[in-house]
C-alpha cells in the first residue's frame, strides 16, 4: 500500500513537473512582412502579439544614421544650436551631446577632408583634451561650421530630429565609439568573472584610438565571435570616414544604420525563437545571412513564406493588431482600457465596463480588474512603443496591501520590455505615473476602415454591382493592358460570394480570361475594397481609368 502511495505521490510530481514547464516554456515567433510601401515586423509569444513595428521604406531618418551636416543657428539660452541634416526641421544639439571628445573628432574630421586620397589611420590621431561638462556650444561651433553628426532620437510631432556628435557603431554583441578608449561592460551581466573575462578579451582585440561597450548579449561569447564582429565596426567606421572625404554637398548622410529589415531586427533578436517568417526574398537573405553571422546555429529559424494569403493574415497577426491598436482596448470579462495620446503624455483610463461583479465585493473586483489592466497595459506599450509619461488612472482601492500588489505586478510585467522605464507606486489620487524611452513615434495604426466606394461623402454604389465592376477590371487587364497573370485581393466576405457553388464566380472568370486569374483574401482591406497585383507583387493601379471607387 505504501508502495502505491509513493508510485501515485512520484506520478503527481512529474505531472506537476510537466505542466510548470509547459507554463514557463514560452514560444517566441518574429515575422516579417513586406509590401511596396512599407515594411512591418510583428513579434508573438504563444501566438499573441506582444511588439509590432512599421516603416515607411521611403523613410530616411533612423536612429543610427550618421551626417555630415551645417550648423544653422545657435541658440545661446538652451546652450544648444540647430543643425541642417536635411530634414524639413533642423535638427537639435545640446552642448552635452557634443560628448567629451568633440576635440579629438573635430581635429580628425579636418584631417580627413584635407587629403582627398589617402585615408588618415585614426591610430596616428592625436587625442586632445577632453570637452569641459561647463561650457558653452559658442565657444565650441560657428554658423555655417560642417559637424559629424548622429541620430538620436527620431523627428516627433513638429520637433527635429535629436542629434549627438558622440559618433557610436552599434553591432550586437559591441558597440564601437571613436576616440572613447575605455572598455565597458553591461551592467545587465552579473557574474564578475564573465565582466573581468569580456573586459580583457576586448581590450587585447580593439584598435587604438577605440572605446567599446560590451553589450548584454555577449555573455559567454568566444573571442573569435567578438573580433569578427569588431573587424566588421571598425570597416563601418572608415567606410564612413571615406564618404566624409569625398563630401562636396551637405547635408549628406554617410552613414545608414543597416537595411531597413536588419536594423529593425537588429534590438528584436533573441536566439531563443522559433521561427522567423519573411515574405520577400530579397529581405529574406538579408535577415538570414545577419542571423548566421550573429547566431550561426540559429539560422535554419529564418523561413521565407511562400503561402497564397498574406503573411499576417495566414499566422492571425492582422485580426491582433486591428483589436489591440485604437482608443478602446478590451481585456477580459468586458473591461477596457481607454487610451489617449497628446503632445506631452500618454493618458490611460481603466474602465470596468459591463463585467459581472465579483462575490468577494467590489474592493476584489477592483483588484482584479486593475490586475488585468496592468498586464494588458504592459502588452500595448510595448506593442505601441510609447514612450515619454504615461499617466494610467486605476479604479480605485482602498486597501494599500491591494495598491502594492498593484504596483508589483506592473513592474513584474514591465521586465520583459527593452526601453529603459521607470514607474511609481499609486498616487492618493489613485495614478500611477510611467515614464519610458522614446526615441521614436509612438507607433499608431488606423484600424478605422474608411469607406473605399464614397471616401466619406455619403453615398455608394449598390454593393451587388461590386464584383461587375471587378469583371471589368480584369477584362481590362487581360485585353487592353495584355496582363494575363495577375492577383486580386479582396476582403474575405466577397472573396466568400466569389467562390461560392460549383458555378462560381471565380470559375466563370478563369474559363473567360486564363487560369493566371488569382483571387486572394486580405483582412487588411475595407468590404468594398479590392487591390490588383502583378506577379513582382507590384500593385497594378487602376483606380484612375474612370473608376470613382
Amino acid at each position: 500500500m505504501q508502495n502505491k502511495e509513493q508510485t501515485i505521490r512520484g506520478i503527481d510530481l512529474r505531472l506537476f513537473v510537466l505542466y510548470f514547464l509547459i507554463r514557463t516554456y514560452m514560444v517566441s515567433e518574429l515575422y516579417i512582412s513586406v509590401d511596396t510601401k512599407k515594411i512591418s515586423i510583428a513579434l508573438t509569444e504563444d501566438k499573441r502579439l506582444v511588439e509590432y513595428q512599421e516603416e515607411g521604406l521611403s523613410a530616411s531618418f533612423n536612429v543610427g544614421n550618421i551626417y555630415l551636416a551645417k550648423v544653422r543657428k545657435q541658440m545661446l539660452g538652451l546652450n544648444a544650436c540647430f543643425a541642417n541634416v536635411g530634414y524639413e526641421r533642423d535638427a537639435f544639439l545640446h552642448y552635452l551631446d557634443l560628448g567629451v571628445k568633440y576635440n579629438s573628432l573635430a581635429k580628425y574630421l579636418k584631417q580627413v577632408q584635407s587629403d582627398k586620397k589617402n585615408l588618415y589611420p585614426i591610430a596616428n590621431a592625436r587625442v586632445e583634451p577632453e570637452l569641459p561638462k561647463e561650457g558653452s556650444i559658442q565657444n565650441i561651433l560657428k554658423q555655417g561650421q560642417e559637424i559629424l553628426v548622429q541620430v538620436i532620437k527620431e523627428p516627433i510631432s513638429t520637433k527635429g530630429p535629436r542629434i549627438t556628435c558622440d559618433i557610436s557603431f552599434s553591432g550586437r554583441f559591441l558597440v564601437l565609439v571613436p576616440f572613447n578608449d575605455k572598455v565597458s561592460v553591461s551592467t545587465k551581466i552579473k557574474s564578475g568573472s564573465e565582466r573581468a573575462r569580456l573586459k580583457q578579451v576586448v581590450q587585447s582585440i580593439k584598435p587604438k584610438n577605440f572605446g567599446v561597450i560590451v553589450r548584454t548579449v555577449a555573455e559567454g561569447k568566444r573571442v573569435a565571435e567578438l573580433d569578427a564582429e569588431m573587424k566588421v565596426l571598425v570597416g563601418r567606421w572608415e567606410e564612413t570616414m571615406r564618404r566624409v572625404q569625398k563630401a562636396k554637398d551637405l547635408p549628406l548622410c554617410v552613414y545608414e544604420d543597416s537595411s531597413r529589415a536588419v536594423s529593425m531586427l537588429r534590438d528584436l533578436f533573441n536566439p531563443s525563437y522559433e521561427n522567423i517568417y519573411v515574405d520577400n526574398e530579397q529581405v529574406f537573405q538579408e535577415i538570414k545571412d545577419y542571423v548566421a553571422l550573429i547566431s550561426p546555429d540559429r539560422a535554419h529559424v529564418v523561413k521565407l513564406y511562400k503561402g497564397k494569403l498574406p503573411l499576417f493574415d495566414n499566422f492571425d497577426i492582422t485580426r491582433q493588431i486591428k483589436s489591440s491598436f485604437g482608443k478602446v482596448v478590451t481585456y477580459k470579462h468586458g473591461a477596457y482600457l481607454i487610451i489617449e495620446h497628446t503632445e506631452a503624455l500618454h493618458v490611460v483610463d481603466v474602465n470596468s465596463g459591463n463585467r459581472a461583479k465579483s462575490q468577494d465585493g467590489q474592493e476584489a473586483n477592483a483588484l482584479d480588474v486593475n490586475l488585468g489592466a496592468a498586464d494588458e497595459l504592459a502588452r500595448q506599450l510595448r506593442l505601441r512603443d510609447m514612450g515619454g509619461i504615461i499617466v494610467v488612472d486605476f479604479i480605485d482601492m482602498n486597501r494599500a496591501e491591494d495598491r502594492q500588489k498593484l504596483y508589483e505586478r506592473m513592474c513584474e510585467n514591465m521586465k520583459q520590455d527593452r526601453a529603459r522605464h521607470n514607474i511609481l507606486p499609486l498616487s492618493k489620487f489613485g495614478l500611477m505615473q510611467i515614464t519610458r524611452q522614446r526615441v521614436r513615434p509612438a507607433t499608431e495604426v488606423n484600424v478605422d476602415e474608411s469607406c473605399p466606394t464614397c471616401h466619406g461623402k455619403g453615398t455608394v454604389r449598390s454593393s451587388i454591382l461590386f464584383t461587375d465592376m471587378l469583371a471589368d477590371k480584369i477584362e481590362m487587364l487581360v485585353n487592353v493592358h495584355d496582363i494575363k497573370r495577375f492577383t486580386l485581393h479582396v476582403h474575405p466576405y466577397v472573396y466568400a460570394y466569389i467562390n461560392q457553388g460549383l458555378w462560381s464566380l471565380k470559375r466563370q472568370w478563369r474559363l473567360k480570361y486564363g487560369l493566371g486569374v488569382n483571387i486572394i483574401p486580405n483582412q487588411k482591406l475595407a468590404f468594398l475594397q479590392y487591390e490588383f497585383y502583378d506577379e513582382q507583387k507590384q500593385e497594378i493601379d487602376l483606380k484612375e481609368e474612370g473608376d470613382n471607387n
